[in-house]
């Protein structure tokens, strides 16, 4: 349940002089990025290593993304005070976009998802590679879990090579660390959970908190503060802005899953549906069901050969029984709880203005 295949929602640039132009902050890191994967690839070549290996991570990450940790992290930077020179909050940015590479590699080969950010995802690529059949399926997501491997690898690499001011690596670095378990153990949760208590809004809930809120949220804008060497009581506001932010973030990135953007810009899609994901809304849908309904859901969610008008009736049950609209309430509740520590936090005014703006983008549907 990584979020990133609702693929809709985008950044803004500069507002005024005083703020945070994250588009330059994007352009940075992934500047980054191409320099130390271009770094790899020399290696790579002098060592004579399969060169497939920096392309698929590369081609990965150039396919697009959110890159919402990584401005998350920049920002986080900026809250805790600094404005001056943030070359190791970009290099820690960086590493948080390997790091979701890893993830996203990893959670496609579970879910077996055939594409991912509107390219074939890498497993069915890397199974392409060697033909037809159950030998070729099985040695592409193998080759596939390799390169997730990798990307993570490179994640720590770039970490632990990026300058800290002494006294702050130590807290950087557990930060990281927690955030590497909280997600595994959220993807445990998400694997294992899949198809049982489907109707259990709460354990959706919290696979959410692991995966999201704090992977995406809160550990990200905690890593650019710990670089500022941030106190106590910035590292606290995000603890309190990531949950609610973390769970809107996930709850629209469902929805869009499922139903596309009411502009079009993002069309229904059927992965969730054929993966029988353990959402918030399929677990709300199957709540208030009634036995005809219900039948139906457990009849159609999780078939791998599902086609659009079966997930079509799913929708409709989604509708009728009201799930979607107590979703988009939930996302509505959340979004007026961030705003609410926001007012409280105290933070600069730049990144408080950045974080307004990608809560709304985060938690809203947008071309």
């Amino acid at each position: 349940m990584l979020p990133g295949r609702g693929r809709c929602i985008v950044t803004s640039g500069v507002v005024d002089a005083q703020a945070i132009d994250l588009r330059a902050v994007q352009r940075r890191v992934d500047a980054v990025l191409e320099e130390f994967l271009a770094g790899k690839a020399r290696s790579a070549a002098g060592r004579g290593h399969p060169p497939e290996v920096v392309q698929a991570v590369r081609d990965f990450l150039a396919a697009g993304g959110k890159r919402i940790r990584a401005l998350l992290c920049v920002v986080g930077w900026h809250a805790a005070g600094e404005s001056g020179d943030a070359t190791s909050a970009v290099r820690v940015a960086a590493s948080l976009e390997l790091f979701v590479a890893f993830a996203l590699i990893h959670d496609d080969i579970m879910d077996d998802s055939a594409s991912r950010r509107g390219r074939p995802a890498v497993h069915r690529v890397m199974r392409a590679r060697l033909g037809e059949g159950e030998r070729a399926e099985r040695l592409g997501a193998g080759g596939a879990l390799l390169v997730g491997n990798v990307a993570l690898m490179w994640a720590q690499e770039l970490l632990h090579t990026t300058p800290i001011e002494p006294g702050r690596e130590r807290l950087v670095h557990g930060l990281y660390d927690a955030m590497l378990e909280e997600v595994m153990y959220g993807q445990y949760l998400d694997v294992m959970g899949t198809g049982r208590g489907a109707d259990d809004v709460e354990a959706a809930l919290r696979i959410i908190r692991y995966k999201t809120a704090t992977a995406t949220i809160e550990r990200p804008l905690q890593l650019g503060a710990a670089v500022a060497g941030s106190g106590e009581g910035v590292m606290d506001a995000f603890t309190r802005l990531g949950l609610p932010l973390g769970e809107a973030f996930q709850l629209r990135d469902d929805l869009l899953d499922v139903f596309g953007s009411p502009d079009g810009a993002c069309a229904p899609g059927l992965s969730d549906l054929r993966e029988g994901k353990r959402t918030v809304l399929l677990a709300l849908g199957l709540q208030r069901a009634d036995l005809g309904q219900r039948e139906r859901l457990g009849h159609l969610v999780g078939r791998a050969g599902l086609e659009e008008r079966e997930a079509a009736e799913v929708r409709e049950i989604l509708e009728v029984t009201g799930a979607r609209e107590e979703t988009e309430r939930m996302i509505t509740s959340r979004y007026e709880q961030v705003l609410r520590v926001l007012d409280g936090a105290g933070l600069p005014s730049a990144a408080d203005r950045a974080l307004r703006g990608l809560a709304v983008r985060a938690t809203q549907y947008t071309a």
